[in-house]
């Protein structure tokens, strides 16, 4: 996690739509909350190497958003006094988006989802929690129908939202040169998203892959959620990214280095995380993501909103007292001074094709797949297709890791069909990376929680779990 981005006085900073659609004020918010009155927000699509509303270029200016952190792993848009504790001070920061980590997918989301909406917001979501995952250290067995049903659940609960932006499949689940063969599976989930999608017949929310910024395997990755056939390719990738320190410059950064070399990727680029804290944190280099960055990327996202024991965040809370810190007035500087440009920012617009699947190598390894397979969708999991997940297990669930039903390694080499071969091998797994406490470092989840170790600028390669 991490976030938070930024613009003063209540203006959405919704990419090119900004100056035509002011927005609301707090009070305004509260009175159509108030009133029960939905709220819609253009829809967000994937075009080139972009986000679109409408025909305006669309660009996360965002942050990340998980108050309590992971050691309390609670859902912050099933309850209206937590999110309307927070969406005035979103406000005073100017975002147009919110990454949230965990949702519980059998609670009801109308009044946050909505109040979000009045105020222009938009949220990121990922599809994991910490019950529901991929387990890296045994990603067979995790990837089975309990897990999907979770996910699929989620799905449903969320695309009825038009400010749902997208979907997260995965979250750091690679997370060092050694533990590859789990994307197989990442991209899996990703797949059957997709034919769930199709098949329910719901609104075509992108969905896509936040990495970790690993040196030796990011750009494999990347291309790897970019190969094969449309069904299962990403329709966005993300990075979890704090490579740019304050007072650092821009140019010959690995920032630059990264625009120059993912010049041709086809799919929408963006930072799910940034904000370095090695130094003091200023933001200065909001103005290069809005500028220098757009031909490839389509913002980024702050981590994170609260302070979580770990120095990220940008306000304390206490119960509904929300303390602002001089991070969060840097932000709101920053974001204010550097609006999304106009015109389409360099973007790519033609059709997306997909790149050539990264080659085996020490650093790249899929061990029982080849690069163009994916493991089986798992036997039990095809009913969903047509009868729909049903309601979602929640937070208070069993959990699916040690479900039956789980994934051997047959693989459905260049198929993503939901009818694709299918296995059911029984499930039984060892635990993975063990600690669900929130760390004086930034953690997602990768399927399980873990705690990562954080490389910071020196070594640009960092692990941001």
């Amino acid at each position: 996690m991490k976030g938070i981005s930024t613009r003063v006085a209540g203006t959405i900073a919704i990419a090119s739509l900004a100056a035509a659609n002011p927005a609301p004020t707090p009070v305004q918010v509260e009175a159509r909350a108030a009133s029960g009155t939905a709220t819609s927000l253009p829809t967000v699509t994937v075009s080139g190497n972009a986000f679109w509303a409408g025909s305006s270029r669309f660009y996360i200016r965002g942050l990340d958003y998980q108050p309590g952190g992971s050691s309390d792993a609670a859902d912050p848009l099933a309850d209206k006094s937590i999110c309307g504790r927070d969406i005035p001070y979103f406000q005073k920061l100017g975002i147009n988006t919110i990454r949230v980590y965990t949702v519980d997918n059998s609670a009801n989301h109308d009044d946050c989802m909505n109040a979000l909406a009045a105020a222009g917001i938009y949220v990121a979501l990922d599809v994991n929690t910490p019950k529901y995952s991929i387990n890296r250290d045994n990603p067979g067995p995790s990837y089975n129908p309990t897990y999907l049903q979770s996910i699929f659940a989620t799905m449903e609960e969320f695309s009825k939202y038009t400010n749902t932006l997208l979907f997260f499949n995965g979250n750091e689940v690679i997370n060092n040169p050694n533990n590859t063969n789990t994307a197989p599976y990442v991209k899996a989930v990703g797949r059957d998203m997709k034919t769930y999608r199709v098949s329910r017949g719901l609104r075509p929310i992108p969905i896509g892959y936040s990495a970790a910024d690993v040196d030796t395997n990011r750009y494999q990755t990347a291309l790897y959620f970019n190969c094969g056939t449309d069904d299962e390719r990403s329709d966005f990738f993300a990075f979890n990214d704090y490579s740019l320190c304050d007072p650092d410059s821009y140019t010959g950064s690995q920032w630059a280095q990264k625009v120059q070399q993912y010049g041709n990727y086809s799919l929408p680029l963006f930072m799910s995380e940034y904000g370095c804290i090695q130094n003091k944190r200023t933001f200065s280099y909001v103005k290069n993501i809005y500028s220098d960055m757009t031909p490839v990327y389509s913002g980024g996202m702050v981590y994170e909103y609260s302070e979580e024991g770990n120095n990220y965040g940008l306000v304390t809370i206490s119960g509904s007292s929300v303390q602002t810190n001089d991070q969060f007035a840097a932000l709101a500087t920053q974001l204010s001074q550097n609006p999304a440009p106009t015109g389409n920012g360099g973007a790519k617009t033609a059709s997306v094709t997909a790149n050539a699947c990264p080659t085996d190598s020490s650093e790249w390894q899929l061990t029982a797949f080849s690069s163009d397979s994916l493991p089986a969708l798992p036997s039990g999991a095809a009913k969903f297709m047509s009868q729909g997940a049903g309601t979602g297990p929640g937070l208070k669930g069993d959990g699916s890791q040690d479900a039956p039903g789980g994934s051997s390694a047959t693989a459905t080499p260049g198929s993503g069909s939901a009818t694709a071969q299918v296995s059911g091998a029984s499930a039984t797994s060892s635990k993975g990376a063990a600690s669900s406490m929130h760390s004086a470092v930034p953690m997602g989840y990768s399927g399980v929680w873990t705690v990562g170790i954080v490389v910071m600028s020196s070594l640009f390669g960092a692990l941001l779990l």
